[in-house]
C-alpha cells in the first residue's frame, strides 16, 4: 500500500477538489459513467491511452472517495459496472462548465498548449 511522504494539505475547498479529483483520467471518468459507460472494458475503449492499472486505481480512488459505486454481478463471467453515488452526480454541471469552457476557448488553449510539445 502507498503510504505518503508528505500529507495533503486541506486547508480550503480547492485543497479538497485536488486531492479528491487530480489524476489524468478522473474528470474523463466521471463523465464517461455519466454517459452510460459503466463496464470497465468500455471506459478503456473510451481512454486507450490509460493502462488498465491506472484506470483501475483511479476508479478504485473515486469509489473511496464516495463518487463511484461499483457493482458486482454474480455470474460468470464476472460483470462489474460503475455508477454514479447521489455526491458523483453533484459533480457533473462543474464538469460540463469546465467541458464548455475549453470548448469557448479552444483555440487559445490548443495554441498555448502547443507551445509546451516539442516538434
Amino acid at each position: 500500500m502507498y503510504a505518503r511522504k508528505i500529507p495533503p494539505q486541506l486547508n480550503c475547498g480547492l485543497d479538497l477538489v485536488a486531492e479528491v479529483l487530480y489524476g489524468k483520467w478522473k474528470i474523463r471518468l466521471l463523465w464517461f459513467i455519466h454517459e452510460g459507460h459503466r463496464r470497465p472494458g468500455e471506459l478503456q475503449r473510451k481512454i486507450p491511452d490509460a493502462s488498465r492499472r491506472v484506470l483501475h486505481m483511479q476508479l478504485k480512488e473515486l469509489e473511496e472517495h464516495e463518487l463511484l459505486r461499483k457493482e458486482i454481478f454474480a455470474e460468470v463471467p464476472l460483470h462489474v459496472e460503475y455508477h454514479l453515488t447521489e455526491f458523483g452526480q453533484t459533480l457533473i454541471p462543474l464538469i460540463a462548465g469546465i467541458g464548455n469552457w475549453g470548448d469557448a476557448h479552444s483555440e487559445q488553449l490548443r495554441r498555448v498548449i502547443g507551445k509546451r510539445i516539442p516538434g
